[in-house]
């Protein structure tokens, strides 16, 4: 019980520049990404072999991530519970003036040991926060994919589906994927 109770209230961190990620969160970050990626989540970025992945492929995906941080444009919400990493997101904003005043959620994970205790909902409602009072943010935009049932999981925190996009994602021969475009008003 006291586990469940904890997970459910995370501590949460920012980073906003590439010098505050710390060694040891970065191998908790890999980690936690192959292990999200190998059990079937749906965080496999451009440029990534499908799973099985490994610590070499997620590294150097994670650091031009961690390179591109900036206060204004590009942070990592950092969740844990008792010191341990058990979840994260990157959140972004496009730089082009035309849409500036939205931004895009990407990479939401919660470790495998910690699923189940609502840590991606904290994550997704701690965002929210981040997004419209320090970033000045107006609108929400995220991608997830189909089969999952993610996109019932973002509908239940107040996300609406925008857009769909059939069969987008291959994810193995004779698996193909709708690609749900979600948004959220802030």
């Amino acid at each position: 019980m006291a586990a469940h109770k904890a997970a459910t209230s995370p501590e949460f961190t920012q980073i906003t520049r590439p010098q505050e990620l710390t060694a040891d969160l970065r191998r908790e970050l890999v980690d936690c990404w192959v292990t999200v990626s190998n059990a079937g989540g749906a965080v496999i970025p451009y440029g990534f072999s499908l799973p099985p992945v490994s610590a070499q492929e997620v590294g150097p995906a994670l650091d031009e991530i961690v390179h591109a941080l900036d206060p204004r444009r590009s942070r990592l919400l950092v969740a844990t519970v008792d010191g341990v990493l058990a979840g994260w997101l990157l959140l972004r904003r496009d730089p082009h003036p035309l849409v500036a005043h939205c931004g895009t959620v990407n990479h939401v994970q919660t470790h495998t040991r910690f699923r189940g205790l609502g840590i991606g909902a904290a994550l997704m409602r701690r965002v929210v926060g981040v997004a419209r009072d320090e970033m000045g943010l107006e609108r929400l935009g995220l991608s997830v994919r189909s089969g999952l049932g993610l996109e019932d999981f973002y509908r239940k925190l107040g996300w609406v589906e925008v857009g769909r996009w059939p069969g987008a994602l291959r994810v193995a021969p004779g698996d193909d994927r709708d690609d749900i475009l979600m948004s959220l008003v802030l």
